[in-house]
């Protein structure tokens, strides 16, 4: 992720207190953001995990219930 120079807002004193993303920048932080949340709840699944079922079961599952 290439920034082209960071721009804050400052108050009266000149103390950063925001800031400015380029609006494309921005959004691909959050997709990275969510990626990696993503990647925390599936470590975590895993990890909490007493069972697991197999693809080809679950596959099969659906099927017969019609939600695939």
């Amino acid at each position: 992720m290439a920034t082209t120079g960071t721009k804050y807002l400052v108050d009266k004193r000149g103390r950063k207190k925001a800031v400015l993303l380029d609006i494309n920048e921005y959004s691909r932080l959050v997709s990275r953001l969510e990626e990696l949340e993503d990647t925390l709840d599936l470590d975590e699944a895993v990890r909490t995990a007493r069972s697991f079922r197999d693809y080809r079961e679950v596959r099969e599952d659906l099927k017969h219930e019609g939600r695939l």
